[in-house]
């Protein structure tokens, strides 16, 4: 365990290193990646301007849940963001080099670049969350927070598994540059209350393909209240996911035949 966090301690000194070799243009990346989700803040608002509830999710509760969403995606986009380069490691034969280090070959590939430029996006998600955690119509209890917060780990670590296996595959495909793509637009889903969703169409993506407790699980946790059904589903979820993940992982590294071969 020391040794990884030697080892990550160095990802995070070169990745700065790397952002400030052009403080303009990082400082332009964390406008950028702030911008669209202002962008969805005002729609969300002119949205509520002509009703008080969606599926039953008022202004404020929307704004949690946008958060909370905003948040895991910012998370990923920050530590794991170094995944998006996979395919094309793949392709000129760089990821040759990855999987001879004295290093488990998921974690560098993974974890090896901290994205910076994601400050903004990370704040102004804080900040909406905060938005409507404090206008809410229930009280919060401390239960309620520990819920959430759980449940908030284990959706970092759902999305993440996903994204994971969803590169993984350029392993297999060699020249596919759209995977990172893939995986966002499935995410996409997640950005909205899941009661709008027909029943059986509802019950698929919460329990078949868990997109639902990415965001709207968790912020159930703080609306409705703690539901401990839900909170070990969410922790079975998450630990599912990154088993397969690194299975995945283990056995297309086992049949990478590298870009020369």
């Amino acid at each position: 365990m020391r040794r990884f966090f030697r080892i990550y301690q160095q990802f995070v000194r070169s990745s700065l290193q790397r952002e400030l070799e052009f403080r303009a243009n990082f400082i332009a990346k964390i406008f950028q990646n702030t911008t669209w989700i202002i962008f969805f803040i005002l729609i969300l608002l002119v949205t509520f301007a002509h009703t008080t509830s969606v599926a039953g999710w008022t202004k404020y509760e929307s704004a949690l849940l946008a958060g909370t969403c905003f948040l895991v995606d910012a998370m990923i986009r920050t530590f794991a963001y170094s995944l998006m380069e996979l395919p094309q490691q793949v392709r000129m034969g760089t990821l040759d080099f990855v999987v001879t280090k004295p290093v488990d070959s998921q974690i560098y590939v993974s974890l090896r670049r901290v994205n910076f430029d994601q400050i903004g996006p990370i704040l102004a998600s804080l900040l909406f969350f905060a938005y409507g955690a404090s206008n809410l119509s229930r009280a919060v209890t401390a239960v309620d927070w520990l819920a959430f917060a759980v449940l908030a780990l284990c959706s970092t670590l759902i999305y993440f598994s996903m994204m994971s296996v969803f590169m993984t595959l350029s392993i297999w495909f060699v020249k596919v540059d759209n995977l990172w793509v893939l995986g966002e637009t499935t995410f996409q889903v997640s950005r909205y209350p899941f009661d709008i969703f027909p029943v059986q169409l509802r019950q698929f993506i919460t329990f078949g393909i868990p997109l639902a407790f990415i965001a709207t699980i968790p912020a159930n946790a703080l609306r409705s209240g703690a539901d401990l059904t839900m909170l070990a589903l969410g922790v079975v979820y998450a630990g599912l996911g990154l088993t397969v993940a690194r299975l995945f992982w283990r056995y297309s590294v086992r049949h990478y035949t590298s870009a020369s071969s």
